[in-house]
């Protein structure tokens, strides 16, 4: 269990690390990283990795530390709502992955969906929340634009990239989909585990 906790914190470490410097790659260009989500990836990553538990303390951690070292995203209210955005992110993907009676792609991509939904669900209430305290209004058009519409490009390049870096951890060993007694390995993907 010692060893578990030290490569999870560890795992988990390294995460917020690559979530701190992936921005960078949409060129700290607030529109153009609201299209990608960079900071999302580690965080489902961590999320499914080294379970729900530390994916909610990593996604709720990482824009506020960035903001602290880089001055993005602006802490109000972008950064504290993408700090709940992102804890709801790491902890749905990691739990209900974690729950799943299968651990194969299906069940994979089932908790990234409801991760998303939940997650923007609860950055649209942060919104609605922060701004309100400021006076100003938070519109459905807005809501829709900014979870959804603005959000294209990097959901799919989540659907992508996240089950291929899963599949490829898997063959690696760092990640194990569930085979049951009896199954062939090529089964992993579309029976239940039997463990």
């Amino acid at each position: 269990m010692h060893k578990t906790n030290t490569q999870n914190l560890t795992l988990s470490a390294m995460f917020v690390a690559i979530g701190l410097v992936l921005p960078f790659l949409t060129g700290q260009i607030p529109q153009l990283g609201s299209m990608l989500l960079p900071m999302h990836i580690p965080v489902f990553l961590c999320g499914l990795i080294c379970g729900w538990r530390y994916g909610a303390v990593v996604g709720f951690v990482l824009p506020i530390m960035r903001y602290a070292i880089f001055g993005m995203p602006i802490l109000f209210p972008t950064g504290i709502s993408m700090a709940f955005e992102l804890t709801t992110y790491g902890l749905v993907v990691g739990f209900w992955y974690e729950k799943s009676r299968w651990k194969c792609i299906i069940s994979l991509y089932r908790s990234m969906l409801l991760a998303m939904l939940l997650g923007r669900i609860v950055w649209g209430f942060a919104q609605i929340i922060l701004l309100g305290m400021s006076g100003n209004v938070f519109s459905w058009q807005m809501f829709m634009t900014g979870a959804f519409f603005n959000a294209i490009p990097g959901i799919i390049v989540q659907l992508i990239l996240i089950p291929t870096i899963m599949l490829a951890l898997n063959r690696t060993g760092l990640v194990h989909f569930h085979v049951g007694a009896g199954m062939k390995k090529d089964d992993r993907y579309s029976r239940p585990s039997q463990q």
